[in-house]
């Protein structure tokens, strides 16, 4: 499990699939991310992705769980890119998805960072990509602050879950390093 000063990253259980569909799959949440899924399919992302990926590699796209309530806000983490055929496949890839009324509290930020720290500690990695779509600018945006530098040399189209042109960012452990010492 991994601590800040208001939140828990931790594994996910079975019991996660149901409220974690509940509140994150909605329109606005899933809005760029193609749209509202059917439960059974959210389901299988948790069990058969979430839980396998911390199983298998010793991090996943942990659940974000709001210390002062208990309260499940969505995931956090990181995952191995794996969209086919894209110029980051096989990369580092951080990621979020956070309930629509934890947006705009810093809680994204604060999961973000904690997962960098983590990921550049705890294993091998010399950099780390995010992904998003260019509407998505509160996504970018974070990106941004977490000091990430825009790479259009590696957008790409076809990832299954958006619509349009894949955009990416990429932090270097060196620059992490510099910024968090």
């Amino acid at each position: 499990m991994i601590e800040t000063d208001r939140l828990y990253l931790r594994n996910w259980s079975e019991a996660d699939a149901e409220p974690f569909e509940r509140q994150t799959n909605t329109p606005a949440v899933m809005q760029w991310l193609g749209g509202v899924k059917p439960p059974e399919f959210i389901r299988q992302v948790v069990v058969d992705r979430f839980m396998r990926w911390q199983d298998e590699r010793g991090f996943t796209f942990w659940a974000v769980e709001r210390k002062s309530d208990g309260e499940l806000l969505g995931f956090c983490g990181i995952k191995i890119a794996d969209d086919p055929g894209s110029p980051v496949e096989g990369e580092y890839e951080i990621g979020w998805r956070l309930r629509e009324d934890a947006w705009g509290q810093g809680y994204a930020r604060e999961a973000a960072f904690a997962s960098l720290g983590r990921l550049f500690s705890h294993t091998d990695a010399e950099r780390v990509v995010s992904l998003t779509v260019q509407g998505n600018a509160p996504s970018w945006g974070l990106m941004e602050r977490l000091g990430m530098t825009r790479r259009p040399d590696l957008d790409y189209r076809g990832a299954s879950w958006a619509e349009g042109k894949v955009i990416a960012y990429m932090l270097d452990k060196s620059e992490w390093l510099a910024r968090t010492s």
